[in-house]
């Protein structure tokens, strides 16, 4: 990881409620440009329409966000990712006055009795910090019933699942929200379509990512779906940009490119991860929030931007107060 990129984030900078709270509709956060060797530029979110051209794609994440923590008097239950045995992979977190830490106790074979009588199995270990697990029920169903959103210490208060969805979520699956179409709303969608921007979906369910933790990404199970390889496709050979709303919609379209750049329909589980020395065959340009300093997820974002013009769009946004994490201010990472 380069120092550049290793810095101290200042707790003002977090954004701890949803723009709306402030204010904003969602698509008045702010939106910093990266582009090449020019300077970061600063705009607001409802200015990318006159930021891309007609024949530019989008592909989005069409993952819906579960209310997937469950809270009991002392712990904490983040359900994460579904396995395909029906088990899941779950964290356990110790519950704080404000919101939770990490727990690092519990044993195989113990079980956790939950609210409306349900029971969890703790089978073994998937991670250092994650269990697999099993629910003596319906996991998403339950979640419906019993859970809410995941929230971490820099939000000061819950909000609705709806606060957790984009206006792209139609295929239920999050731990949590795919955050960077968040600013995306029905009109300024229109008005992209009505510029010649299309936009095509792919799914990845995103599993939980504690803060405390500096850990790669773990297996997610994606779908990029025919058509959207076709645009792809057709995009990168008419010259037009390709942009991931996403960093979860690069980590499914890099897993189902090819060595000359072609992407194909796929699906299943992908362990890829983005980084500089593998680089990136299938986009060419990222809308993202900001992320953590250390985070495996700026490995990605050097990849698309080169570290130069990464480095100065950080130290800018940290310059010019930008608001990081999931209710925070955007990004867009230009390469050309």
């Amino acid at each position: 990881m380069s120092l550049a990129l290793d810095f101290d984030l200042p707790s003002r900078l977090s954004a701890h409620e949803p723009p709306e709270a402030r204010g904003l509709s969602r698509d008045a956060v702010r939106l910093m440009v990266s582009h090449g060797d020019l300077a970061p530029a600063h705009h607001r979110f409802s200015d990318l329409p006159g930021l891309l051209d007609p024949g530019d794609l989008i592909v989005v994440n069409n993952s819906a966000t579960l209310p997937a923590a469950v809270r009991l008097d002392r712990l904490a239950v983040h359900f994460s990712t579904a396995n395909e045995d029906g088990t899941w992979l779950v964290e356990l977190r110790r519950r704080t006055v404000k919101s939770s830490e990490p727990y690092g106790g519990g044993e195989p074979g113990e079980w956790l009795p939950l609210p409306g009588r349900a029971t969890l199995r703790l089978l073994g270990r998937e991670t250092p910090r994650l269990w697999r697990a099993r629910l003596d029920r319906d996991v998403e169903g339950y979640l419906r019933r019993f859970g809410v959103p995941i929230r971490y210490s820099y939000v000061d208060a819950d909000w609705p699942i709806e606060t957790y969805q984009t206006v792209f979520a139609t295929v239920s699956g999050s731990a949590e929200m795919p955050s960077a179409a968040r600013p995306f709303t029905a009109s300024l969608v229109t008005v992209l379509v009505a510029r010649g921007v299309h936009i095509a979906p792919i799914t990845l369910h995103t599993g939980v990512a504690s803060p405390e933790k500096d850990e790669p990404p773990y297996a997610e199970r994606y779908a990029v779906p025919s058509a959207t390889a076709r645009l792809v496709n057709l995009a990168r050979e008419n010259g037009n940009r390709v942009v991931a709303a996403g960093t979860t919609v690069v980590r499914a379209l890099e897993t189902a490119v090819d060595a000359d750049g072609r992407v194909s329909a796929a699906t299943g589980w992908t362990r890829h991860v983005v980084t500089p020395e593998n680089g990136v065959r299938a986009v060419t340009g990222l809308i993202t929030g900001l992320h953590e300093p250390r985070s495996s997820h700026l490995l990605m974002l050097t990849a698309i931007a080169g570290e130069a013009a990464l480095a100065r769009a950080y130290e800018a946004a940290l310059r010019e107060g930008y608001l990081w994490h999931e209710f925070g201010d955007t990004h867009l990472i230009l390469r050309r």
